[in-house]
């Protein structure tokens, strides 16, 4: 006789004749109402008993299915058995996260339609300050995992790198295949960076205070032989004495009129009483191309004219590093192959005196270039012996620069002795008014790039399409033209209500500034008896350094609150470009990329300054480290420099942590009313090359 079929078998088994399996079934059927109904009363027993067995059965409980006889496996949803067990477990996870989720989509959807624009601002704000954070995390995580080595001070640089400027080096640039010239010009790659820290020379002094500095600088602290001297030109040699440990500039001295009848001259020539009537006529921002040490720059300082110096890279006897000594403004560049980080229309008036910039090769492109910069109506000064020439050769060259300042649409005003003076059109017409083929084309609005970043020279004639082409004469003069005018923000998107508040932010940001500072001088360096206690900064800070300028709000509230000191604008290349703004302003600046090294002498800033730079840096795609960052100010910054960092709470201690590679003394300094920013000050010590301070 056949035995019972159990339900979840696979197979069927069949034996015998049809009764025997007619009588089979009849029985099978009998038992089996039988099985339920006990079955069923033991359940509902259990079930009273324990409610939770039903969902998490006892291993020993019994199995309403058992394995069969011919070996077939039985009911695999059985709750009996470990296997049935745990797929219903997960399948009711799978059903709690899918009511998780759906519950959770519902009340973001509604919680989003719901939350105010005040709200929202929070949120994003907050998770900026998170995402700043994770960042500041992992560039720690990223220095920890490279090893203990990089955990300790950084070592000293050699000898000679005591004056060496990254992204100016001749040799390797002509291994690179760089030549006629451009092996002269700025070529940074991943070689520029200094892992190392920058000492002064061994018998550097701290240059001395405003304005005694602008007319006495040590000789140890810049690179100059006697010979050097004896061998520049007759003016530069009239306009300096050299003994064993000053070099004098005697622009006080009644012996010395060489710089006041020069610019005095010049004044005359444009139609002025003198130099000191510059600002009415328009005149604030000066470019001086091949500056020599400054001097120029040095007398106009006294008639609120700002002299911007810029030379080609020297390794002894800098042009640029004695004009900073003495501190004005200055920065290496060059008229060579690549334009200058400056946005077209820029400079009231351009200046070359025996400048060595041979305007008269390449086809005149690099006069191209000094009209980019020059502003409409304002004035470009050559003096060169050119100009006087009796040869047949210095005459053809003479010839080219004037006919082709001519196809600029320059008027030359007058010439005096060996000074010629040109005046830029203040009229777009002019351009269209020349003669066929006569002079470069303008350039087209593709090509004429408002704030070009040392791109290639250009042919053509920039800033014809700039919004910003407004003749100096009809600008405001300074300072009013600081404050800028409603009208004039339009121009650069700005509304009159952000740029007056940012005003006021920085006003208050200053003094704020100062009552840290001062009982931080004054207790780093205590007064000496007999001295008089001096005011901030005159004791600290001449040349100053804003490494993320924004509308040059630092620079005014320094100028407003009556501070000696000059400040070097920098706009940052991955933030938005306010550099047109700041020159407009009557202010100097340029662009720059911190992932490179800035174009000028090691120990060239009293003070650098970074409010937000940190955060604008970790938005970008990570080119460099902070430490990179960090490295290149302490190569900018004096011995006994500081520095005042403004940033989001984590970056601050991040900064801070790093300071201590670099030998500095850091301070963060919570700011009131502001629980998300903090406040880095440091101090850069005077290390001997022992690594001994004095």
């Amino acid at each position: 006789m056949s035995r019972p079929l159990h339900r979840g078998a696979t197979g069927i088994r069949i034996s015998g004749n049809s009764n025997d399996l007619r009588g089979s079934q009849m029985k099978d059927k009998t038992e089996k109402e039988n099985m339920d109904r006990n079955r069923s009363s033991d359940q509902s027993y259990l079930a009273m008993k324990f409610p939770f067995r039903v969902l998490f059965p006892d291993n020993n409980s019994p199995s309403k299915y058992v394995n069969c006889e011919n070996g077939f496996a039985s009911d695999p949803f059985s709750v009996g058995s470990p296997r049935s067990r745990h797929k219903l477990t997960l399948l009711l996870l799978k059903l709690s996260l899918a009511v998780i989720v759906v519950l959770a989509l519902t009340g973001s959807f509604w919680w989003t339609i719901s939350i105010s624009t005040l709200s929202r601002g929070q949120i994003l704000h907050t998770y900026r300050v998170l995402q700043e954070q994770l960042v500041s995390d992992l560039w720690d995580i990223g220095e920890l995992s490279l090893g203990s080595s990089r955990l300790h001070e950084l070592e000293f640089c050699s000898q000679e790198s005591e004056i060496y400027v990254p992204c100016f080096n001749a040799s390797e640039n002509l291994a690179l295949g760089y030549s006629d010239g451009s092996e002269t010009d700025r070529h940074c790659g991943q070689s520029s960076r200094q892992s190392c820290t920058v000492l002064p020379p061994v018998n550097y002094r701290i240059p001395l205070h405003w304005p005694t500095g602008r007319d006495i600088i040590w000789v140890a602290n810049v690179r100059l032989t006697a010979q050097e001297v004896l061998s520049s030109g007759s003016l530069t040699k009239r306009m300096m004495m050299l003994d064993e440990e000053q070099i004098s500039f005697r622009s006080v001295s009644p012996m010395f009129d060489s710089v006041e009848d020069y610019s005095h001259q010049i004044a005359e020539m444009i139609g002025l009483r003198n130099e000191s009537n510059f600002v009415q006529a328009g005149v604030r921002t000066i470019l001086d191309i091949g500056c020599g040490y400054g001097s120029f720059g040095a007398h106009l300082f006294s008639k609120q004219l700002l002299t911007m110096c810029i030379a080609n890279y020297e390794p002894s006897g800098s042009q640029v590093q004695l004009t900073l000594e003495r501190g004005l403004p200055a920065m290496i560049g060059s008229f060579n192959s690549n334009q200058l980080p400056y946005p077209s229309l820029s400079f009231d008036m351009l200046h070359c005196a025996r400048c060595g910039v041979d305007w008269d090769q390449k086809g005149g492109i690099l006069l191209i270039e000094a009209d980019r910069v020059l502003k409409p109506g304002g004035y470009f000064v050559w003096t060169s012996p050119l100009t006087n020439a009796r040869n047949k050769e210095n005459q053809k060259s003479w010839n080219f620069v004037r006919d082709f300042a001519e196809n600029l649409c320059w008027e030359m005003l007058s010439q005096q002795d060996e000074t010629v003076l040109w005046k830029k059109t203040s009229k777009k017409s002019c351009y269209g008014s020349r003669k066929p083929g006569a002079g470069p084309s303008t350039c087209s609005k593709a090509h004429d790039v408002e704030s070009p970043y040392y791109r290639p020279l250009q042919r053509c004639i920039a800033g014809t399409q700039s919004p910003r082409w407004i003749p100096i004469q009809e600008r405001t003069a300074w300072p009013s033209r600081s404050r800028l005018n409603n009208s004039e923000l339009t121009l650069y998107g700005l509304h009159p209500a952000d740029f007056r508040e940012d005003a006021e932010n920085w006003k208050t940001t200053l003094t704020n500034y100062w009552s840290v500072l001062s009982p931080i001088i004054f207790s780093d360096h205590p007064k000496r008896p007999g001295e008089e206690d001096p005011s901030p900064p005159y004791n600290m800070a001449r040349n100053v350094l804003d490494m993320n300028a924004h509308f040059g709000g630092f620079n005014s509230a320094l100028l407003e609150a009556g501070k000696s000191v000059w400040v070097m604008n920098v706009v940052p290349t991955g933030g938005p470009n306010y550099l047109p703004l700041i020159l407009d302003r009557g202010f100097v600046g340029a662009l720059h990329d911190w992932c490179e090294p800035f174009p000028t002498y090691p120990r060239s800033y009293d003070l650098v300054h970074a409010e937000g730079l940190l955060s604008l840096q970790i938005r970008q795609q990570r080119r460099c480290t902070m430490l990179d960052l960090f490295t290149e100010v302490d190569r900018l910054l004096r011995p006994e420099g500081w520095v005042i960092m403004r940033d989001t709470a984590p970056l601050v201690e991040s900064a801070r942590r790093l300071t201590t590679r670099l030998k500095w003394d850091a301070r963060v300094i919570e700011i009131e009313n502001n629980s998300d920013d903090r406040l880095l000050i440091c101090q850069k010590p005077f290390l001997k090359r022992q690594g001994v301070s004095f």
